[in-house]
């Protein structure tokens, strides 16, 4: 590929989307709030000039912040991204949020001429990093060929949703349902089994094998059983994105009641001051409630 590309967002994610592309040829300008890392994806092979003077040029903008209104003010807030792309640019967006508005944002992209790739992913920071994530795609056919580069560099799954923007995100949010009730039901039962003087880490080797298990069981407990809470996603996501399919689901008169639970434990890591930590740390908070010790992180 010779595409132009920028990536807005070097998070876990969003850095992982970005050394891929570069992987695949492309001309990567990387935009980040945080400076020191806009640098070090430069000293890895990123473009160094500065976004606003290339955006013209620009074949391509992938937006992996945080929710929906950061994407709003990336793409169309003061000197947003949209109005100084070309005709026949795309707009690709990672970010989980509400169905309405990613249609609301492909109505706006189009009245610019733009394309919009409504196109939440999963995965990991791991998968991020590989090339190999899982993309929930809905977008025009004009989105999906200007996308297609892209996804190929970047996604070992991309499921093709619907032509118009939307699809996507529903997807992404019975998804986010699913995780975020994983993880807390994962910490739940770890704890539990504390109770019951079970090892968290027989708890692991035990389960994982056993029908309990889950995707998300087998990538977080290790993190608990090696008492490291770095964070590849961040319990500070559970509450926006579990909002959103709560949101989601009051509008159509759907009750959600194990989602309610699950969020009121990521908001109660957050009281704890938990929400920068991995969102397996939500496991603290059953912890702190029935007087339990958690494994150490290693020296």
């Amino acid at each position: 590929m010779s595409l132009n590309i920028a990536v807005v967002g070097l998070g876990s994610m969003g850095y992982g989307i970005a050394m891929s592309c570069l992987r695949a040829g492309c001309s990567v300008h990387g935009v980040d709030v945080v400076p020191e890392t806009t640098a070090r994806f430069v000293a890895e092979g990123g473009e160094d000039t500065p976004l606003a003077g290339v955006l013209p040029s620009l074949d391509a903008v992938v937006v992996v912040v945080l929710n929906a209104a950061q994407v709003e003010s990336v793409l169309f807030g003061e000197d947003g991204l949209v109005a100084h792309l070309r005709p026949g640019a795309l707009v690709m967006a990672c970010a989980t949020m509400p169905p309405d508005f990613a249609r609301d944002m492909e109505e706006c992209c189009a009245a610019r001429e733009v394309h919009y790739l409504d196109a939440p992913i999963s995965g990991g920071s791991v998968k991020a990093t590989e090339g190999r994530l899982s993309v929930m795609a809905s977008g025009t056919a004009a989105a999906f060929a200007a996308a297609d580069p892209i996804l190929e560099a970047t996604a070992e799954t991309v499921f093709r949703l619907g032509d118009a923007a939307g699809a996507g995100s529903a997807m992404k949010a019975v998804n986010q349902l699913l995780a975020g009730v994983h993880i807390a039901t994962m910490a739940e039962a770890l704890t539990f089994g504390m109770t019951q003087d079970i090892d968290p880490g027989t708890f692991v080797e035990v389960i994982t094998k056993c029908a309990g298990n889950s995707w998300m069981l087998e990538n977080r407990a290790p993190h608990v059983v090696a008492g490291d809470y770095t964070p590849h996603s961040q319990i500070n996501i559970w509450p926006k994105d579990l909002g959103i399919v709560l949101e989601a689901a009051k509008s159509v008169g759907f009750d959600a009641p194990i989602t309610e639970t699950a969020l009121a434990q990521y908001a109660r890591a957050v009281d704890m001051g938990l929400g920068h930590q991995d969102d397996a740390a939500v496991a603290k908070v059953y912890a702190e409630k029935a007087g339990l010790v958690l494994p150490k992180a290693r020296s």
